[in-house]
C-alpha cells in the first residue's frame, strides 16, 4: 500500500519553533510528530510512502531517511498552492493505484488497516463543536453527498481529519486537474475537498470512517493538550538518568538526558541530551540537548539546545535561546 504525505507548510502558529525546524519534526509525547503518523502507518501495511516537502524539507528528508528503511520518495513544492495541488505533484507515483493520503501534521487513532481492506474510497472524519473551522461533509445513507470547506453556515458537525483512502485516483487526479485549469480555488488554494466534491458529482461513491482520536499540533497550546493526551493514552517511559529525582507520571525523557534533584511531570516530554538541575516541570515539552537550572516550567514549549536559568514561568521558547529568569 502506497501512502502520500504532504508535510510542505511552513507552521507559522507554531514559531519561534518552526524557525528551525519543519513542524512534523516537533516533538510530542516523546517522538517528532511524523514519527507518530508512521508507526501507525507502517503497522497498518503502507509499504511505500510519497513525501511532498517544502519548508526545511531537506532536514525532514534527512531525518526520515536515517529513521526508516522502506522506499520514499520526495518532491518539492515549490509554491504553496494547497493540498489538492500538492497531489497532484505525485501523479506520476500513484496513478492508477489505491493511495491513503495523510496531512503530516494528523496525530490520529483509527483502524487504517482495515480501511484499506475495506477497499473504498473513505474520508477519516470526526464531530467537532465548531464545524466552521474544518472541511465538512454531509453524508447521506452512508455516502458522502457534500463536501465544503470552512463553510460559514455548515450543514454537518463532521470535520475532514485529514486521513483520505483513495481508490479511484485516477478520477480524483483528473478532478484536481480541471480545478488546476479553471483556476478553481477556495480561499486561495486548489482545495483536495473541492476535488472530492467534483469526484462525488461524477458519481464516485466516497464513505467515512470515524477516528478513535484525533490530536492537534496546530499552534503551542494545542501542542500541549496533545502531548498531555498522548502521555496519558501512552504511559511513561523514562531512558534518560535521574538522581535524587522525583517522577509524576505520565512522561516521556529520551535517552542521553540527565535529571538531578527535580519533580517532573505530570505530562512532560524531555529531548535526548537535555540536563535538567534543581527544577519543578509540568505540563511542558523539552527539547533535545536543552540545560535547565532551578526554573519551575508548566504549560511551556521549550526548544532544543535552549538554556534556561531562574524561576517560575510559562515560556514558549525557541531552539538555541539562552534565558536567565531573576
Amino acid at each position: 500500500m502506497r501512502a502520500l504525505i504532504p508535510v510542505a507548510g511552513e507552521g507559522t502558529r507554531l514559531q519561534p519553533h518552526t524557525h528551525t525546524h519543519p513542524k512534523p519534526l516537533l516533538n510530542v509525547a516523546g517522538k517528532p510528530i511524523i514519527s507518530h503518523i508512521m508507526d501507525i502507518i507502517l503497522y497498518a501495511g503502507v509499504d511505500d510512502i510519497v513525501f511532498i516537502t517544502g519548508y526545511l524539507g531537506e532536514k525532514l528528508e534527512r531525518y526520515l531517511r536515517k529513521s526508516y528503511d522502506i522506499p520514499m520518495t520526495f518532491i518539492k513544492q515549490e509554491e504553496r498552492l494547497g493540498i489538492a495541488h500538492a497531489v497532484y505533484m505525485a501523479k506520476e507515483h500513484i496513478r492508477g493505484e489505491p493511495v491513503f493520503i495523510v496531512l503530516g501534521d494528523t496525530i490520529f487513532d483509527a483502524d487504517v488497516k482495515s480501511v484499506f481492506e475495506g477497499g473504498k474510497n473513505a474520508l477519516g472524519v470526526r464531530e467537532v463543536k465548531n464545524p466552521s473551522r474544518f472541511g465538512i461533509v454531509v453524508v447521506e445513507n452512508g455516502r458522502v453527498v457534500e463536501l465544503t470547506e470552512k463553510p460559514e453556515k455548515p450543514r454537518s458537525n463532521l470535520a475532514i481529519a485529514g486521513l483520505y483512502n483513495i481508490v479511484e485516483t485516477d478520477l480524483l487526479l483528473d478532478s484536481i486537474e480541471m480545478l488546476i485549469k479553471k483556476d478553481i480555488r477556495t480561499k486561495g488554494e486548489y482545495q483536495i475537498t473541492d476535488a472530492l466534491q467534483e469526484m462525488v458529482n461524477r458519481g464516485s461513491h466516497i464513505e467515512t470512517f470515524f477516528l478513535e482520536g484525533w490530536y492537534d499540533c496546530g499552534n503551542a497550546q494545542s501542542m500541549l493538550n496533545t502531548n498531555r493526551s498522548l502521555l496519558d493514552r501512552n504511559g511513561s517511559f523514562i531512558l534518560g538518568r535521574l538522581n535524587e529525582t522525583v517522577i509524576i507520571d505520565p512522561v516521556a525523557i529520551a535517552d542521553g538526558s540527565v535529571i538531578e534533584r527535580s519533580i517532573i511531570g505530570p505530562f512532560v516530554t524531555v529531548g535526548g541530551g537535555t540536563v535538567i538541575r534543581d527544577s519543578r516541570i509540568r505540563d511542558a515539552v523539552i527539547g533535545r540537548e536543552a540545560e535547565l537550572d532551578n526554573v519551575i516550567l508548566e504549560q511551556s514549549l521549550v526548544g532544543h539546545n535552549a538554556t534556561l536559568t531562574g524561576r517560575f514561568v510559562r515560556l514558549n521558547v525557541g531552539d538555541s535561546s539562552e534565558l536567565e529568569i531573576g
